[in-house]
């Protein structure tokens, strides 16, 4: 097991309860989806995970350590965030995004690698090495917030709605790159609104819910789930059948 988190609970000031014991693990080599509605809790959970934001109680094991909510020791351990709408530095280059990405390396040699490696996922990125971030296309700019991410040379790579704002065909590309990054080694927990090409990729897959997890089992699973269905995927259902699934308890 890879990341473990055990009764997460996160609150903004006294108010706001905004995951309610949440528990669910990601192991070494799976594409873990989590999809909700907005306001369900996601990007809380991301910012969890990173050191972002402090929890109030619970426990996240991160590669069999303790994690303290420290973003530096999150990095340093092999964790990396790709957040939501990209937070790139618009007035530095592609290239100095990327050095960024890599700001805790020191092996020069490995970092030329990884520059490779993330040109070959996204070549466009090499053309536009000297070009500010904040001209790029909305396309672009989620190549360059990735690649970022992946300078760290992380063991999990955690995505924030990396399909937000994009042209259909280009969310097509980015999951066909999720996919490829995985298959490279690279362990990712996937935060999106799009549960139908989430869960199509994903291992295994949660759904969060007003901060609770109430359901979870492997992508494919879920995909068949009557709840998820008429929830996320847009299947509409009699009401013989809404009642009937209400009523159903959360699969283990």
């Amino acid at each position: 097991m890879l990341l473990s988190v055990e009764n997460l609970n996160v609150f903004y000031g006294e108010a706001v309860h905004a995951l309610r014991d949440v528990s669910f693990q990601v192991d070494q080599g799976e594409i873990v989806s989590v999809i909700g509605a907005n306001g369900a809790g996601k990007s809380t959970l991301m910012w969890t995970l990173i050191g972002l934001l402090r929890p109030k109680s619970g426990k996240i094991t991160f590669g069999g350590k303790t994690m303290n909510a420290v973003p530096h020791q999150a990095v340093q351990g092999g964790m990396a965030l790709v957040p939501e709408r990209r937070r790139l530095f618009p007035n530095l280059t592609v290239r100095e995004n990327l050095s960024l990405g890599a700001y805790l390396r020191h092996d020069r040699a490995k970092i030329a690698e990884d520059e490779a490696y993330v040109f070959s996922l996204f070549p466009i990125l090499k053309e536009r090495l000297g070009q500010y971030a904040g001209t790029l296309s909305g396309g672009q700019q989620q190549m360059v917030a990735i690649a970022r991410g992946l300078m760290s040379r992380p063991k999990l790579l955690l995505l924030d709605e990396p399909s937000l704002g994009l042209a259909p065909v280009l969310v097509n590309q980015m999951f066909d790159s999720i996919q490829q990054i995985a298959r490279q080694g690279t362990t990712i927990l996937l935060v999106e609104q799009n549960a139908l090409q989430s869960l199509k990729i994903a291992n295994r897959a949660y759904v969060l819910e007003v901060g609770h997890i109430v359901r979870e089992g492997t992508g494919q699973e879920l995909l068949r789930d009557p709840s998820v269905q008429a929830a996320y995927l847009g299947v509409r259902q009699n009401k013989e059948e809404v009642l009937q699934n209400a009523s159903a308890p959360p699969a283990a």
